[in-house]
């Protein structure tokens, strides 16, 4: 053996088998396996046994189609939500749920099926528990992946027995309290699934609509005409994107204070048209305008009872007054169908006419003339634009592009329908359980609102308004797959049996079979034993027909799963993107009002959608999508969380290829600073090793405090759910406090200097602690990393030697070494100076001057307090700049740089003094004084000779 590598022998070369590469993809399926075999949710709320509760209530996906990217962002921050939680001193229960019943289900097993009514309701029910039972599962698979921790085993299913019991139950107490109303009212329709919708099934997308012009011709002998109306041809002039609406049409609407202008035209006609679009709409219907016969205001029209005779059919048609005409398009006169509009029915009602809208479930006319009846709505426009102009009534047409109301599931355009469905009413108040007041249910809900924290605060106002300005919910569905309304009409009567005690017995019928039960017995078998109508009559009923809506399916979803002891009520947070405003956050809040007068929500916290790099939503069509299961098999789920963690996610996120390359950057910087930890600890027990904080070097003792800060800044960043700035705050820490400056100073102490020596162990015990805190900070985002690096960390006595997510934050106090300001301030002078130094050392380098710092002596001119600290701290300066010298010099050399950050620090570089060490590299006047080893420095001979003893190399 040579004397060089006896020498190099006795160095603390740092080693681990903690591994370089990652191999994510490869590395975290074993991980599963093994929290699955260990049982770590069951771990981790068992060792918070005690610990005061935090609930975050899953919001209920849809068990259809494979997660996409914003589902598995979505998943991802409830997990760090809980995760941090926990780790924060919590009992943090997570049950995962999804909403089974609905429209989506319907549908993929219809189109199984082949076609509508293949079979009967109860084998189709099974059909689709079936189908959605199979999509939780590959969801399960999916969610878990992502290394998100719950109670996976039990999730919450919206076709459970208890659940459907519950809801059914909540709808039962809208019925006690008087809330609820069946009634005829228009409410959006898809003609395509048949069914009702509620406005949070309602999209608005790019859609062309036929526009067009119509006249409609006063009567002459009716009413109190004005007299300069009296004798001439006058026409009201409307305009309508829905010319299917006109057969329908029961009134002209005018603004009760807008100018109204009788237009004279060359032919003699008069047209009736707000004065301020009488140039738009004669440019529009091509008429010439001779002059203004007389102007009239809204109210004055109505007042007049002015009657207009339909275009073709045989109806008169009043003049109403309405608030919601505008002036923004149009005419300024609408009209006016109840039947099929919201606002129109209102107007209806107030004026007594009729609610009409004769068609069937698909949007066929059922009534009306041969050159529509039988046509849907959308094919009957072309045949009752054709009807207006061959009766002179068309004026003008053209196409309007313009945002439409679609069906949320089937993407095509909805229309208003009046039909006969369930509402829950806004503006009622209640008949019982009244504590706070007469309070109808909106003004109980928009109390509610600003007790709670929105995050982002703009969540209370949004809420607000769409509380405030929201029509009664209609919550009945014309589907299968749900909670049936549970109520029943007696036959002989036909009135709506309302007994609530006694239709409660179906729960109990709901609980044991589920709503199955509905369509396996009998009415006289799901009510109590002897029920009568009040009627009299023998008993005889008939089961109301329709489902609930499935947003009151969701929204009773804390009644079903809140409320043990497990998962108190209400929850501590919903978490879920923007569109739940007018969803789930929306439902859950008007349910549990309804039942429980209170809010079933403390924090609402929102995130933004998942873009494209571009900025575009992810789409099949666009071929921008990139789904969670493919970025695990390529980069693995811990990249997909670091994305989550690294961006405000209040705001929309962009994911790409290019975005995971960035990230896998940041991602190798923390792998690296846990691997030099580790390898550095490869000989560190810190039961027996770790040196007290006092007796520590002081620049250890000061980067524990640094350590302590971040600590205390990421505890409060996550308590206010930052997860951002938690990772920035750490990356930043690791990559330039620990990478580019305390892990390279402290590389000459862990390798040169005595293994057992004080100096090494107070450095081995910083690293630990600091590795040891950082690896707890971070572990809510990376969760398989921390947990693989948590495997290899070296633990004191009494430490876990299980999972990191078993473990607590660490708190500032347990890391203070017990730096002082004035210390701190010192050391913080310290490292600027070092700074400076350093952008002298890599112009020497670029000069050729010196190869490596290590050939370096650093001359330092200083003045006042800056060269008493200098002077003081003289020792540390080798180590601090990785010199091999440091002199103070009392004038600056002619060649100095004078320091632009610090005007009193001038730096020039020599080339070091003496021969370069073997072992340790530094340069030093004294290599070559052994006659044993004369190949090393005056530092590292004791430790050679320590090694080595009087024995000379062979």
């Amino acid at each position: 053996m040579s004397k060089s590598t006896d020498v190099k022998s006795t160095l603390n070369l740092p080693r681990t088998d903690f591994p370089m590469k990652a191999n994510l993809p490869q590395a975290e399926p074993a991980q599963l396996e093994r929290w699955e075999q260990e049982g770590i949710y069951r771990q981790i709320q068992e060792s918070r046994s005690g610990a005061p509760t935090y609930v975050l209530h899953d919001g209920p996906p849809y068990p259809t189609g494979t997660i996409h990217i914003g589902t598995g962002e979505n998943k991802i921050l409830k997990d760090m939500v809980v995760k941090s939680k926990t780790m924060a001193g919590f009992r943090a229960p997570y049950i995962p749920g999804w909403d089974c019943h609905g429209l989506p289900i319907e549908t993929q097993v219809e189109k199984e099926l082949g076609r509508k009514g293949a079979v009967g309701p109860a084998e189709f029910r099974t059909m689709c528990r079936e189908f959605a039972l199979r999509y939780v599962d590959q969801h399960r698979r999916d969610f878990k992946r992502l290394g998100v921790f719950g109670r996976w085993e039990k999730p919450y299913l919206t076709m459970d027995p208890g659940y459907e019991a519950c809801i059914a139950d909540a709808f039962l107490t809208f019925i006690e309290k008087g809330y609820v109303y069946r009634g005829l009212k228009p409410v959006y329709w898809c003609i395509y699934d048949s069914t009702a919708l509620a406005e949070a099934e309602v999209e608005y997308e790019d859609h062309t609509s036929p526009s067009i012009w119509v006249r409609f011709k006063l009567i002459q002998d009716a009413g109190k005409l004005p007299e300069k109306l009296r004798g001439r041809d006058v026409y009201a002039i409307i305009w309508t994107t829905t010319p299917w609406t006109i057969p329908h049409s029961m009134a002209l609407a005018f603004h009760p204070e807008f100018e109204y202008a009788a237009v004279e035209t060359r032919d003699g006609a008069v047209y009736l048209v707000a004065k301020d679009l009488a140039l738009s709409v004669a440019g529009a219907c091509g008429f010439e305008a001779t002059g203004v016969l007389a102007e009239y205001k809204g109210k004055e029209l109505e007042s007049a009872k002015l009657l207009f005779q339909h275009p073709f059919l045989d109806r008169k048609e009043p003049a109403v007054l309405a608030d919601y005409v505008t002036l923004d398009q149009g005419t300024g006169i609408v009209h006016t169908a109840p039947g099929h509009g919201v606002e129109d029915f209102q107007t209806g009602q107030r004026y007594g006419i009729e609610t009409y809208a004769p068609l069937d479930a698909q949007g066929r006319y059922i009534e009306g003339l041969p050159a529509y009846k039988g046509k849907n709505v959308f094919e009957a426009n072309p045949a009752i634009v054709s009807l207006l102009r061959k009766s002179g009534a068309l004026l003008g047409e053209s196409k309007f592009a313009h945002s439409y109301p679609h069906c949320w599931r089937c993407h095509r355009p909805v229309i208003f329908r009046a039909t006969e469905q369930w509402f829950i009413g806004m503006d009622a108040i209640p008949k019982i359980g009244d504590a706070q007041g007469l309070l109808t249910l909106r003004q109980r809900a928009l109390a509610e609102i600003p007790q709670i924290t929105w995050t982002p605060a703009w969540g209370q106002e949004r809420m607000r308004s769409m509380i405030a300005d929201r029509p009664d919910w209609c919550v009945s569905r014309q589907r299968y797959w749900g909670v049936p309304i549970p109520v029943f009409y007696c036959d002989a009567c036909g009135k709506l049996f309302d007994d609530v005690p006694a239709l409660r017995n179906v729960i109990e019928w709901f609980k044991r079979e589920g709503a199955d039960a509905w369509y396996k017995h009998s009415a006289e078998e799901l009510l109590p034993p002897g029920t009568k109508c009040g009627c009299g009559a023998a008993p005889k009923w008939r089961e109301e027909s329709d489902i609930l809506d499935v947003w009151f399916d969701s929204g009773s979803s804390h009644l079903a799963v809140l409320g043990s002891e497990e998962t108190p009520w209400p929850a501590d947070m919903y978490l879920e993107g923007p569109d739940q405003y007018r969803g789930w956050f929306h439902s859950s809040l008007l349910v549990s009002t309804g039942v429980r007068d209170a809010a079933p929500y403390r924090q609402v916290l929102t995130h933004g959608w998942a873009l494209d790099e571009h900025g575009r939503p992810m789409s099949k069509s666009l071929g921008n999508v990139m789904l969670p299961r493919d970025i695990c098999d390529k980069w693995g789920a811990d990249m997909l969380r670091l994305w989550v963690a690294a961006q405000d996610y209040t705001a929309d996120v962009r994911m790409s290829e290019n975005v995971l390359k960035q990230l896998g950057e940041a991602y190798r910087k923390f792998r690296n600073t846990f691997r030099f930890a580790l390898s550095n600890l490869f000989d560190f027990d810190p039961s027996r090793d770790a040196v007290p904080s006092e007796e520590m070097l002081e620049l250890d003792r000061w980067m524990l405090d640094r350590t302590a800060e971040l600590a205390a800044n990421c505890r409060a960043w996550y308590e206010a759910f930052e997860f951002h700035r938690v990772y920035h705050a750490l990356h930043d820490f690791a990559a330039v406090e620990l990478s580019a400056f305390y892990f390279d100073i402290l590389k000459d102490r862990l390798y040169t200097f005595g293994a057992q020596s004080k100096a090494r162990r107070s450095a081995q015990t910083a690293i630990w602690r600091i590795g040891d805190a950082l690896v707890r900070l971070l572990a809510p985002i990376l969760v398989f990393t921390c947990e693989e690096v948590w495997r290899y960390f070296p633990k004191a006595a009494g430490e876990s030697q299980g999972s990191v997510h078993v473990t607590h934050f660490p708190t500032a106090e347990e890391l203070r070494a017990g730096i002082d300001d004035r210390k701190a301030a010192t050391w913080q002078e310290l490292l600027n100076v070092r700074n400076e130094v350093l952008k002298v050392l890599e112009t020497a380098r670029n000069a050729k001057q010196i190869n490596s710092a290590l050939e370096a002596s650093v001359e330092l001119a200083s003045e006042g307090d800056l060269r008493k600290t200098l002077q003081a701290y003289e020792p540390w300066l080798p180590a601090l700049f990785i010199a091999s010298q440091v002199k103070l010099v009392p004038q600056a050399a002619p060649d100095a740089v004078r320091s632009e950050a610090l005007p009193n620090l001038a730096i020039a570089i020599r080339r070091a003094d003496g021969k370069k060490c073997e072992r340790c590299w530094n340069y030093s006047t004294h290599v070559g004084e052994s006659a044993l080893f004369p190949t090393v420095c005056e530092r590292c001979l004791p430790v050679v000779e320590s090694l080595l003893g009087g024995v000379t190399a062979s």
